[in-house]
Order: C-alpha cells, then structure tokens, then sequence
C-alpha cells in the first residue's frame, strides 16, 4: 500500500471509532436513570461493597453488622450544570463502552506492519493493559471511592458546619480517582515490556525498592484530590502491590 492508501485506511478506522463512538454515547445519554444508578450507587447504604464488608465483619464478630452512612444531600450550583454532567457522564460512558471496539480498530490497523513475533508480543501487550485498566476502575470504583467517600463525609472540623457536596464535586472525585487508578495499574504491563526491552530487570526493582516507595508515596499525593491520609494511603498501598508484582514479573 501507498502513503496515500495508508491515509485512506487510518481514515476509514477512524471515522468507524467515530460514528460508535456517537452511538454508544446517546445510548449512554438516554438510559439516565441506569447511568446516574451506577455513579451515586458507591453513596448508597446498600451498596456492594458495604454489604460484603458487614458481612465479614459479622463473620468475624459473631453478630450481624449494619454500616451505616452519614445521608448527605447531592447539590447543584449551576442552572445548566446538571445537563452539563449528565453530558460529560455520557461521554465517558460511551468512551469506557466503546473501547475494547477502539482498541480492537487501532491494533488492526497497526498489526499488518508488524512481524509474527512482534504481533504476538504486542498483542499480550493490548491485551494486559486493557484489562489492568479496567480493573483499576473497578477497583476504584468499588474500594476506593466508596471508601474515601465514606471518610469524607463523616469528617468535620466543627459541628457547625453541615456537609453537603455539589454535583461536579462528586463525579470529578469519581471519574479522577477511577482514571488515575486505571491507570497506576498499567505499572506491571509497563515493567514486563521494559524487561522484555532488556532496559529493566527485577534485581534493579528490589535494589531501589525503598526509593520507589517514597516515589510511589509522593506521585499519590500528588494526584489524590483530597489532601487525607487516609485517601493517600488507599491510593498508594495499591500502587506498592503493583510495585511489587512488578517485581515478580521482571525476574532477571
């Protein structure tokens, strides 16, 4: 194929990314009720991850346990922010439902100019960064975030002072801690491809273990959008855990 037909092709995979795109988007913008359900499900009383937690601590205690949450009114501050979020939801959405389709599109471009060997190395490459991505949303999602949220909430620095958290607020926290967790899980797909390289190998990541921790420390707090302790460890402690399978990956 000619430069040109190269260009004809990366157009043609790009307009297709496009019009799904658009289309997972509207579906996402309609269904309102399920969407905004999953983004104020980590408030709720009854939500997985307090349920598993009274349940474990009713299987350590001997008793059934209730978790209780501080009820903690949603705002909005905006004549149009409520459109404007339900927008930006939606888009995100649509962005996380379409991109195993993206990713898919842009691998098929790309493979054909690669070697057999290359093409394998690179597709477990997709592969395991898209599904360390995902699973660092989830594990946001359902750890992270509920349990920050839950800090947050019930902290005050007088009684006088009643909490009540504006709708950007909430969803910028969500959709920040969710991104940034995605992609602070990329850490083991990042080490095995710079060992692989020969640029890194596991005898280096344990000599500066102890400088990657204070790294690891630092880089957390700086990305957190609370200024806790208790949001910097729950954001740390799983990056160290990466850290650490880092290692294990990366022998040599």
């Amino acid at each position: 194929m000619t430069f040109w037909d190269h260009l004809d092709e990366l157009r043609g995979v790009l307009i297709r990314i496009v019009l799904m795109l658009i289309v997972a988007c509207v579906m996402a913008f309609c269904f309102k009720e399920v969407l905004f359900g999953v983004v104020f499900a980590p408030k709720e009383p009854d939500f997985l991850t307090w349920r598993v937690l009274a349940y474990l601590s009713g299987k350590v205690t001997g008793s059934p346990v209730v978790i209780e949450l501080s009820k903690v009114q949603i705002i909005n501050t905006g004549l149009a922010q409520q459109f404007a979020m339900h927008m930006k939801v939606a888009l995100w959405a649509g962005l996380f439902l379409v991109s195993p389709y993206v990713i898919y599109q842009l691998f098929g471009f790309i493979s054909p100019a690669l070697y057999d060997n290359e093409r394998k190395g690179a597709r477990v490459a997709t592969v395991g960064a898209y599904v360390m991505f995902v699973l660092g949303v989830l594990v946001s999602y359902f750890l992270v975030f509920p349990l920050t949220y839950r800090f947050l909430v019930d902290y005050q620095v007088s009684e006088e002072v009643v909490n009540m958290i504006s709708l950007e607020s909430y969803i910028d926290t969500l959709m920040l801690l969710c991104i940034l967790m995605g992609v602070m899980f990329e850490i083991p797909v990042v080490a095995w491809l710079l060992g692989k390289m020969g640029l890194l190998s596991g005898g280096l990541m344990r000599k500066y273990r102890r400088h990657a921790i204070v790294a690891i420390v630092s880089v957390s707090a700086v990305i957190t959008p609370t200024t806790d302790i208790f949001t910097l460890l729950l954001v740390s402690v799983p990056i160290w855990l990466l850290y650490e399978v880092s290692v294990f990956l990366v022998k040599k």
